[in-house]
């Protein structure tokens, strides 16, 4: 058995949290971007053959579609887990949204993507969702309906209710940088404040009498 064979053998795991076909198209875009990531590279650095990857992979867009789905809602899911905790449900999800979006913002194959290639995220801004960005409306959603069965969050769509949030959020994430570290907590807490308030159930109105 070759040295290669061998390798290629080794990297027949599908988990994406560690998985080498995925780390080695992490690299090559944080080395020279992502329009400039090839094939070649992406085997290279995974030590198989161009043709062992495609077995995997239509194609280098659907490495860097798969990678982007492993990097950000790996993120996601370790804000909620860090915000699981709290009670009741609406503070768990103001708390994971908000975290996420700063974490998100602060990764940095975000940040590389932002430097190298920042004209490729502009149509996820103005024009079509992503992936991540479908993978973390329905995981809002999920926060939504059980905050509105715990009685924390007004009774809404929660599909509705989650999209308010990511485009709220969606802002941060792409602009984050424009500020200091202090600006950028302040913003935090008042973006934990504006979603509160948001989610908050509208109180019991009175009718009549004193």
């Amino acid at each position: 058995m070759s040295q290669r064979h061998a390798q290629e053998l080794d990297h027949t795991r599908t988990d994406p949290a560690d998985d080498p076909y995925l780390d080695a198209v992490r690299a090559c875009v944080m080395a020279v971007g992502v329009r400039r990531t090839t094939a070649t590279d992406v085997a290279r650095r995974a030590g198989v053959s161009r043709m062992t990857l495609y077995r995997r992979f239509e194609d280098v867009a659907a490495m860097i579609a798969a990678l982007m789905t492993r990097e950000f809602t790996g993120v996601v899911r370790d804000a909620a887990l860090a915000a699981a905790h709290l009670e009741p449900a609406r503070a768990r999800l103001v708390r994971a949204a908000v975290q996420g979006a700063e974490d998100i913002a602060s990764n940095d194959l975000w940040r590389r993507i932002l430097d190298i290639d920042p004209e490729l995220v502009l149509p996820y801004v103005t024009q079509r969702l992503g992936g991540v960005q479908e993978a973390g409306l329905a995981m809002l959603a999920v926060q939504v309906q059980a905050g509105i069965d715990d009685g924390s969050i007004r009774d809404e769509d929660p599909a509705r209710l989650a999209a308010t949030i990511e485009l709220t959020l969606r802002g941060h994430v792409l602009a984050a940088h424009a500020y200091t570290a202090p600006e950028r907590a302040r913003t935090c807490q008042e973006l934990e404040r504006m979603l509160d308030g948001y989610l908050r159930p509208d109180p019991p109105t009175t009718t009549g009498g004193r």
